[in-house]
C-alpha cells in the first residue's frame, strides 16, 4: 500500500508538469499572435505609404 507521502509527491510531481504545459502553451501562443500583430502594423505601413505616392 503506497504510503501518503508517495502519493503526495507524485501529485505534486504532475501538477509541476502540468503546469510547465500549460506555460509552454501559453507562450507559443503569444508568439504567433504578437508576429500576426507585428505583420498587420507592418501591412498598415506599406498601406499608409504607398497611399502617399
Amino acid at each position: 500500500m503506497p504510503s501518503f507521502f508517495s502519493v503526495k509527491k507524485r501529485s505534486s510531481s504532475l501538477v509541476w508538469v502540468l503546469l510547465a504545459a500549460l506555460l509552454a502553451s501559453s507562450t507559443l501562443t503569444a508568439c504567433n499572435t504578437i508576429r500576426g500583430a507585428g505583420e498587420d502594423v507592418e501591412q498598415t505601413g506599406r498601406a499608409i505609404r504607398h497611399s502617399t505616392y
